[in-house]
C-alpha cells in the first residue's frame, strides 16, 4: 500500500473531467449542504465493524467523503480513511477541516484510484446512486474489488419506498431492480438516480462477502415545507478470507 503512504497520494492529481455531476454537487455545497448536519446513526455501525475486522490501523476508503459530515466523526474514532469525492467545493471545505489530511483527501472518483488499491474497509454512503441500473451496479462492483480480504464494505443507498420530491421522468423500472428517474428540477435536475430494491443490494454483495450488518430500511420524514420521506437501504458486508 505505498500508494497511500500518510507521505502523499501520488495519484491525487490524475482528477477525472468535470461533470454535470460534479457540478451539481459543487453547487449543493457552496449553498452549505450538510456543513451543520449531525452525522447519521449509521457511523457507530461502520466503527463497529472496523473493529471487529481488526482493521482500525489499516487504511480505508470513504467513497463520497463530503465535506465532513460522517467522515470527521469516523476520523476522531480512530479510523485512518481516504476520503474520495467528485466535488472539488466538498474537498476544499474538508481540507480546511482536517488540515494534517491534506494529503489523504482526493477529488476525483473510482477511476482516481490505482488498479491495484486495497483497503481495510470501503465506506459509500448515499454516493452510489448516480446513473442508471447498470452504472450504479458497477460502481458497487467496483467498490467490491477495492476491499482487501477480511475486509468490510458498509453501503447505504437510495430506497425504492423513497416519496420522490421532485418532477422527474421514469427511466427504468423493474420489480426486482429498483427504478431509475431522470430529474426535471430540483438540486439534481437532468441527472440519472437510481433507487435500489433490497433484494437487488443483497444480490450484488452475495458473492464473495458475509453479511455483518443485515440490510435495514431507514426513513426519514421531510422537514416542512418539504412533504414526504425519502428512504435509504443500509447494510455492511466482510470480505471473505481466502480459503
Amino acid at each position: 500500500m505505498a500508494a497511500l503512504s500518510r507521505r502523499g497520494l501520488p495519484y491525487a492529481s490524475r482528477m477525472p473531467e468535470r461533470t454535470a455531476i460534479e457540478a451539481a454537487w459543487d453547487r449543493e455545497y457552496e449553498h452549505g449542504r450538510y456543513r451543520l448536519s449531525p452525522p447519521l446513526a449509521f457511523v457507530d455501525d461502520v466503527i463497529t465493524a472496523a473493529g471487529n475486522a481488526g482493521v482500525m490501523g489499516s487504511p480505508m476508503l470513504y467513497i463520497g467523503c463530503g465535506n465532513g459530515r460522517n467522515f470527521v466523526p469516523l476520523i476522531e474514532a480512530g479510523l485512518d480513511l481516504v476520503g474520495l469525492d467528485v466535488s472539488a467545493v466538498a474537498i476544499r471545505e474538508l481540507r480546511a477541516r482536517l488540515p494534517d489530511r491534506t494529503d489523504r483527501l482526493i477529488h476525483g472518483d473510482l477511476a482516481s484510484l490505482p488498479p491495484d488499491a486495497r483497503f481495510g474497509g470501503v465506506v459509500a454512503i448515499q454516493v452510489f446512486q448516480h446513473g442508471d441500473r447498470v452504472a450504479a451496479h458497477a460502481h458497487v462492483e467496483r467498490a467490491k474489488g477495492l476491499v482487501q480480504p477480511g475486509g468490510f464494505i458498509a453501503i447505504r443507498v437510495n430506497a425504492t419506498p423513497t416519496e420522490l420530491e421532485y418532477r422527474h421522468d421514469l427511466v427504468e423500472s423493474d420489480p426486482a431492480s429498483g427504478y431509475t428517474v431522470r430529474y426535471r428540477e430540483g438540486p439534481k435536475e437532468g441527472l440519472l438516480v437510481h433507487f435500489f430494491d433490497r433484494e437487488e443490494l443483497v444480490s450484488l454483495l452475495e458473492e464473495g462477502f458475509d453479511i455483518e450488518l443485515p440490510v435495514r430500511l431507514v426513513t426519514t420524514e421531510r422537514a416542512a415545507p418539504a412533504a414526504g420521506s425519502w428512504s435509504q437501504w443500509e447494510g455492511i458486508w466482510r470480505q471473505r478470507a481466502p480459503a
